[in-house]
């Protein structure tokens, strides 16, 4: 197991790393919207935070030595199922085709009360 804690992300809030390698793929942590070089949350909405996880998890994703074009499971939590629409709008703008598998679930809390969070499990 190789562990991922790029310099260019924000700390991890807890005792997890931002991924770890396990033979070819790279299994992320779930990303929240924190502005990488403040680590606080992004002003605005469910368009504004979706953009962000997808920057964070781009970051991830190249100090892994690997990129979005090769996610191949998605995991979003929202805190309103109401904002899906919003939150697919710009998933699709980050993966626009090869579209890998995708659960969607509402959940009570995220942390810092954030509207989205997304997990990627992607091939190294």
């Amino acid at each position: 197991m190789r562990i991922v804690q790029p310099k260019s992300a924000s700390k991890p809030a807890g005792p997890y790393n931002h991924a770890v390698i396990s033979g070819n793929l790279v299994f992320c942590a779930g990303q929240i919207p924190l502005e990488p070089s403040t680590g606080n949350v992004v002003a605005g909405g469910i368009e504004e935070q979706t953009t962000r996880v997808f920057e964070n998890i781009k970051l991830v994703l190249a100090d892994a030595g690997t990129s979005i074009e090769k996610i191949i499971k998605v995991t979003v939590y929202l805190k309103d199922l109401n904002d899906f629409a919003g939150m697919n709008k710009i998933y699709s703008q980050y993966i626009p085709s090869s579209f890998p598998a995708r659960s969607t679930l509402q959940v009570a809390r995220i942390p810092k009360d954030v509207l989205v969070e997304i997990e990627v499990i992607a091939e190294a």
